[in-house]
């Protein structure tokens, strides 16, 4: 007899990733504003969720749409003094529109390779830019002021990369079934069984607030690293209640529970799990020591050169925002895949993030100032990017505030 999942078309499927995206992962409120950001070859999604959004009440949506060759061709014949230029005005653009009450949205799907072959100076200086003109708009999100969700939709680059034997057709017809399963959107009743995976997560990370440990010790291959965390902590999973009032799940899929370590508390040795793919360029054998919080020493096997250009966006880029949890057995990382692609790659393993902290994993975060937050350990920077550690292999201890270790992961496995 034929599942429920086996019966659903494309655009059945299609169809639900949007209304999920809207109804669970955004909470999108009646006469709510949305902006979204989009690749071109994700238009057939956003489409789809720009249908759902205005069934839902949405008062405007307004996409954003980027073009791989438009990106390239600033690469190749803009002048050298170019890539130390951002678009200010779109990202206060964006800051006002989140200030006044609109939601946010994010599809990703660009190409993991996009920028892997140009000059890596020029793209330093590049994401150095933007990520100085976007701050003011990240910081909302950060601080969960606003509801906001990632998504994902299959593109033929992405696709290639993932898939390189196949020909595109097949190559993107997996690419989508995978999205379609890992984001849980190919049964009958998704957003009930959203509600329910959300419940999951939101009891483990309870269990962990309980714990209170002072501290994670991990060990595994090539790595041996204590984590602190943060001053009155606070482990969250899955969805969230925003500054504005309103109940989202910012990442779809998402397997992890997540919390703030402490900026002055990080020392060992790490190495990465899987490779990073960090605005279009691949970083891949990623290996950094930390003292007293901060990365002294970087190696990778690729992009070592992006990579010293991200830590270096300031001091806060050094030091550590987040530290993420997340099972081996995972249904991404059952998949067997690679995605080179951090929303999907990071819910396959155990992550921790550079940069700026989610002040919302602090108590009270939200009424701290900066220096009360840092004084408590959270990190400020620029940026915050998501790196994969977490393998069948890691075993994780939690440090009670006694410096007794309990065993939280073994093998890669909740214990």
């Amino acid at each position: 007899m034929a599942t429920v999942a086996q019966e659903l078309s494309f655009e059945q499927k299609l169809d639900q990733l949007a209304r999920v995206a809207i109804e669970v992962g955004l909470g999108l409120a009646r006469g709510q504003e949305l902006v979204m950001t989009a690749p071109l070859d994700a238009v057939p999604l956003a489409r789809k969720i720009t249908e759902q959004a205005y069934r839902a009440g949405a008062s405007l949506v307004t996409t954003l749409y980027a073009d791989d060759e438009a990106t390239l061709l600033r690469y190749r014949h803009a002048p050298d003094d170019a890539f130390d230029t951002a678009a200010g005005w779109l990202y206060d653009g964006m800051g006002a529109a989140y200030k006044r009450g609109a939601a946010r949205l994010a599809i990703t799907g660009a190409s993991p390779l996009l920028l892997s072959n140009e000059d890596p100076g020029k793209v330093g200086r590049a994401n150095q830019a933007v990520s100085k003109a976007y701050r003011p708009a990240l910081e909302l999100i950060t601080r969960h002021e606003i509801n906001w969700t990632i998504v994902a939709a299959a593109t033929p680059a992405w696709a290639a990369t993932m898939f390189p034997e196949d020909a595109p057709e097949a190559a993107l017809a997996k690419l989508w079934d995978a999205i379609f399963r890992t984001s849980r959107v190919d049964g009958d009743d998704p957003v009930a069984n959203w509600k329910a995976h959300d419940a999951g997560l939101q009891s483990r990370a309870a269990y962990m607030n309980e714990k209170r440990y002072s501290a994670l010790q991990y060990r595994g291959p090539g790595t041996d690293f204590r984590l602190g965390l943060s001053d009155d902590h606070l482990w969250m999973g899955g969805g969230t209640r925003a500054g504005n009032g309103l109940y989202c799940i910012p990442n779809m899929p998402t397997e992890e529970i997540f919390t703030t370590p402490h900026k002055d508390r990080a020392d060992g040795i790490v190495r990465a799990s899987k490779p990073l793919s960090y605005q279009g360029t691949m970083i891949e054998g990623i290996e950094v020591r930390f003292e007293a919080g901060r990365i002294v020493q970087a190696n990778a096997s690729r992009g070592l050169e992006v990579l010293e250009k991200l830590i270096s966006t300031d001091d806060g880029a050094r030091r550590l925002g987040e530290v993420a949890l997340v099972p081996h057995s995972s249904p991404i990382a059952a998949s067997g895949l690679l995605f080179y692609n951090t929303l999907f790659d990071e819910n396959a393993a155990s992550h921790i993030a550079l940069g700026q902290a989610y002040t919302s994993c602090l108590k009270d975060g939200d009424k701290l100032t900066p220096e009360e937050l840092a004084a408590k350990g959270a990190n400020d920077s620029l940026i915050h990017v998501d790196w994969m550690i977490g393998s069948g292999e890691l075993d994780i201890d939690g440090i009670t505030s006694t410096g007794a270790a309990e065993p939280v992961m073994r093998k890669g496995e909740w214990v």
